[in-house]
């Protein structure tokens, strides 16, 4: 498999498109909510958004768009995207907060060898659904 077949490889483009116009999003929005640029925002996670939800409904979609929406490689990758939005929305979410709880016992106490954990982990459901839409805009649009 050559380099050719990557570079006309329809969903994956699809997907990395719509991370790119989702993370390029985060950090608009950081800048105009926070009058900072943050460019820590292309790679981090959390925020409005979910680039993780955008990610796999573009891939999925442009995948349905290709192969057919009802083909079984549709399915997997839609089956696929739900749990990935699941974690996005409920475990790593759950895990930010317990990280919000953690730090203030760690600030608290005064823990010295503790260090801090990051809080901004997952995503509220506003957050996946934007996401998810800008995805299945993108996965039909490429």
């Amino acid at each position: 498999m050559g380099f050719d077949k990557i570079a006309s490889n329809v969903p994956l483009w699809a997907a990395m498109i719509s991370w790119a116009i989702a993370q390029g999003t985060k950090i608009i929005l950081t800048f105009i909510t926070e009058k900072r640029f943050d460019a820590t925002r292309i790679v981090g996670t959390g925020g409005m958004p979910s680039s993780h939800s955008a990610l796999v409904m573009a891939l999925t979609f442009s995948v349905g768009k290709y192969n057919g929406f009802g083909s079984p490689l549709f399915a997997v990758a839609l089956i696929f995207t739900f749990v990935v939005m699941y974690d996005a929305a409920g475990i790593r979410r759950a895990a930010g907060k317990q990280a919000e709880i953690i730090n203030m016992l760690i600030v608290k106490h005064q823990l010295p060898n503790m260090e801090k954990l990051k809080e901004l982990l997952g995503h509220t459901p506003l957050e996946v659904f934007v996401g998810g839409i800008l995805g299945i805009i993108v996965g039909l649009w490429v």
